[in-house]
């Protein structure tokens, strides 16, 4: 889903009573809006006998219309097409099949419901202010200027637009065409003009010099196009139909019409039914009423790609579709645009479409300063080649508050192409950046990675302890066994052993310095002999339960002393792991904890032990005789195993110096025996 502030923009009707019902809607089959607005008025294109009448509601005129109404007659045929002057709310102008164009001038006192003569009778408007005459040919289309007073645009059938000065009545300046325009439309400062042609192309003209500016082939289809301009940049959207009747709509860059739609045609449905475009430039969201169906289409513009929002659906088709300007919706309810559609011709129902909020506050975001009432140059400075960046704009703010508006000036048009290209420019610089960031932070895990941390004084002394009791070499262990060589002498013959070995006991074992052992029988032993014949381990940790107790796979000798060389050969001490029935296992040695754990060490500790002599050696505690390749290998996890579990001591903050203290003194205690 797309990140939009405009994601879930919806339409809302209007209430029966809150519509405009009983009218007598035109049925000519002209393609023009039929009803337009300036937000105090509806104007109607009325289906009226003995010449054309248009009708003029004002907004607060809901509710059923009486059969007779007031209207403004004045043409000879049936008027095609209406508009109001953006800086007069009282001003309106109306096309017919004349061929005139007549400007008119609503009464202050105007009712579209009850306006009478002096004998109480309904009384129609039929004396307009002006009568602009030149086109030879029914006028279809008009439109006033969006900065300039007093500048209106028409189209007609004898293929030409016109630009009027309505103070004067002249027709100030003519574009040709090859054939009818079907639709017209001034860009945001009002100096150029794009076209839609019944030739199918598509022009943007330089409307003060009367060149085309540029020029490319458009929808292909029968049926008449529309355009639009894309608020104050230079591009423009059309709709229109393919050679399949398809409805489509297209987004041109209006310096290169030749080149065809930005990204192609987006097909929209294959309905019959012309869409009506208005294009929103506060927002920059695109609405699409189709006629003869009840939808209303919405898309978010951004940088030439239209994203879908949603639509209203309604099962009442509109022929007629008219948006009310900027300065007249609600703010309060977030409303970002009011729209008014016919309804089979008998009414016309307010659309309104709102972006839902709860904040009570002023969204500055959805209301940024919009076209007010104010022009921005008279028609003799515009037609005298006068520039401006848009219309002059109010402050929404304001008018949300209730207080008099501040106006100022609009902002240079947006060129898109700069903008992507800026766009893009940022992105890459940013895929760049985040690209050397991943590199660096890589780097740096592998730097971290192949150094090896350096441990603590508490986790090297510990290591060292360990170390020696796994039979390594350790300085402060050494010191204190300095009176015997036998742990030395174990580990050189372990070193040199080799891994592979008969299973069964022969007589070169003994060459090799390894002794006979045999089975030990089931041999209680008190725990005061257990302790003068064991040297206990490091415990692992000491809250943990028996299955995470350490066990140390290794012959321990005993340190040996001169009374004890003298009264015998060297005497070996092999401990046993407890064993679970009273069968004896294989030569595991089970380190007790070192802590104070004397019920345990009483309870579990007691070692099976048995004493053979023979001729050479003295008595000596054995276990069957282990395998050289498994006892290397239970050395080296032995070690792995103890350092970490060293690391947990340290994590845990378990007082190391005391434990190592106790040991250091158990081993001088045992030495001394």
């Amino acid at each position: 889903m797309r990140a939009s502030k405009y994601r879930h923009v919806f339409g809302q009707g209007s209430k029966k009573e809150l519509c405009y019902e009983n009218l007598k809607i035109t049925k000519n089959a002209w393609d023009s809006n039929i009803i337009q607005t300036n937000g105090k008025y509806i104007s109607a294109n009325w289906d009226a006998s003995g010449g054309g009448a248009f009708a003029i509601i004002p907004v607060e005129e809901v509710g059923k219309a009486p059969d007779k109404v007031s209207l403004f007659r004045g043409h000879k045929g049936p008027v095609l097409d209406t508009a109001f002057n953006p800086f007069d709310t009282q001003e309106v102008a109306s096309c017919s099949d004349d061929g005139k164009i007549l400007i008119w001038k609503i009464p202050k006192d105007y009712s579209f419901h009850r306006y009478l003569d002096e004998n109480e009778e309904i009384k129609d408007i039929t004396e307009p202010e002006k009568v602009l005459s030149g086109h030879t040919r029914k006028v279809g289309l008009i439109e006033y200027h969006p900065c300039a007073a007093n500048v209106l645009a028409s189209s007609s059938l004898d293929y030409t637009v016109k630009i009027w000065n309505t103070e004067t009545g002249k027709d100030e300046i003519t574009l040709q065409h090859k054939d009818l325009v079907t639709s017209f439309a001034f860009n945001y400062n009002g100096s150029l003009l794009a076209t839609t042609s019944r030739d199918k192309k598509l022009r943007v003209w330089d409307i003060r010099s009367g060149k085309v500016l540029s020029e490319g082939p458009g929808h292909t289809g029968a049926k008449p196009s529309r355009i639009r301009w894309l608020g104050n940049t230079d591009r423009i959207v059309t709709t229109g139909f393919s050679k399949l009747s398809d409805r489509q709509v297209g987004v041109w860059d209006v310096e290169n019409i030749d080149e065809g739609p930005i990204g192609g045609f987006m097909v929209i449905d294959a309905s019959s039914g012309v869409l009506v475009p208005y294009f929103d430039p506060e927002n920059s969201i695109l609405y699409l009423a189709g006629k003869g169906d009840g939808n209303i289409r919405y898309y978010e513009y951004d940088n030439d790609v239209l994203h879908e929002l949603s639509q209203y659906a309604s099962t009442d088709p509109q022929r007629g579709f008219a948006v009310a300007p900027k300065h007249s919706v609600n703010v309060k309810e977030n409303e970002v645009v009011r729209a008014y559609k016919t309804v089979l011709d008998t009414s016309i129902e307010p659309i309104s479409f709102i972006v839902p909020r709860r904040s009570e506050l002023f969204q500055s975001d959805i209301y940024p300063d919009c076209p007010s009432t104010t022009p921005a140059l008279s028609a003799e400075e515009w037609l005298d080649g006068k520039e401006v960046n848009g219309p002059v704009l109010i402050n929404m703010e304001a008018i949300y508050e209730g207080t008099e508006p501040s106006l100022k000036d609009s902002k240079p048009a947006t060129k898109v192409s700069e903008v992507k290209e800026a766009k893009n420019r940022d992105l890459e610089k940013k895929k760049e950046e985040t690209i050397k960031k991943r590199e660096e932070e890589q780097k740096e895990k592998k730097a971290t990675s192949e150094k090896k941390p350096e441990p603590s004084k508490d986790v090297a002394e510990s290591a060292e302890t360990v170390s020696s009791l796994s039979g390594a070499p350790n300085k402060n262990v050494d010191e204190l066994l300095q009176g015997s060589n036998e742990v030395g002498d174990l580990l050189n013959k372990v070193a040199n052993q080799s891994d592979e070995e008969d299973s069964s006991e022969t007589e070169e074992s003994k060459d090799d310095g390894w002794e006979k052992v045999k089975k030990p029988e089931a041999k209680s032993v008190s725990p005061s002999e257990s302790k003068g014949k064991e040297v206990k381990g490091l415990e692992c940790n000491p809250s943990s339960n028996s299955e995470n107790k350490l066990e140390k796979v290794d012959k321990q000798p005993k340190a040996s002393s001169p009374e004890t060389e003298t009264k015998t050969d060297t005497e070996k001490v092999v401990g046993g792991k407890e064993p679970e029935t009273s069968k004896s296992i294989d030569d595991k040695e089970t380190i007790p904890n070192d802590s104070a754990k004397d019920t345990d060490s009483s309870s579990k500790g007691q070692v099976k032990e048995e004493k053979k002599t023979t001729d050479d050696k003295s008595t000596k505690a054995s276990s069957t005789k282990p395998t050289l390749a498994s006892t290397i290998e239970k050395l080296s996890n032995l070690v792995t195993q103890f350092e970490s579990q060293i690391v947990k001591l340290e994590k845990a903050n378990l007082d190391k110096d005391e434990r190592l203290k106790s040991l250091e003194e158990k081993i001088e205690n045992l030495l001394k025996k």
